[in-house]
């Protein structure tokens, strides 16, 4: 149960975050989709290092509010599949390819970036695995 509640309120606080990039990031149509882009690399970034510095010592309600609750509301595969649809839909496939490139190669550099720095150092367990 309280691994389901830490869902809700990281899917809670990642839902609002990502509402804010939006607004301040427009996008849609035939215009680059820079807010989905940024939110999923550092949502990448933020995972990968999650895995590498949390993971080992956090409890199990932790892991599943910060992953699948918090960076899972933020980050969205259907958002780049739509931003995609939309370029190619306005006759820009080459940005479209592009972006899907970026946002593929970005993303796996972020999530290894983030693997690598929360790898340099450990921390110490945050409480009992619940």
């Amino acid at each position: 149960m309280k691994s389901i509640l830490a869902v809700l309120a990281g899917g809670t606080l990642g839902t609002g975050v990502r509402l804010g990039v939006d607004t301040l990031l427009p996008h849609g149509g035939a215009v680059f989709p820079l807010g989905t882009f940024l939110v999923n690399l550092a949502g990448s970034f933020a995972l990968g290092m999650l895995i590498s510095r949390v993971w080992p010592v956090a409890p199990e309600w932790l892991r599943a509010g910060l992953g699948p609750g918090l960076l899972g509301s933020f980050t969205t595969f259907s958002a780049l599949a739509l931003s995609a649809v939309e370029l190619t839909a306005s006759g820009i496939v080459t940005s479209a390819v592009v972006y899907v490139a970026a946002s593929l190669v970005g993303g796996i550099a972020a999530a290894a970036l983030g693997l690598r720095i929360g790898s340099r150092r450990a921390i110490p367990p945050i409480g009992p695995d619940e």
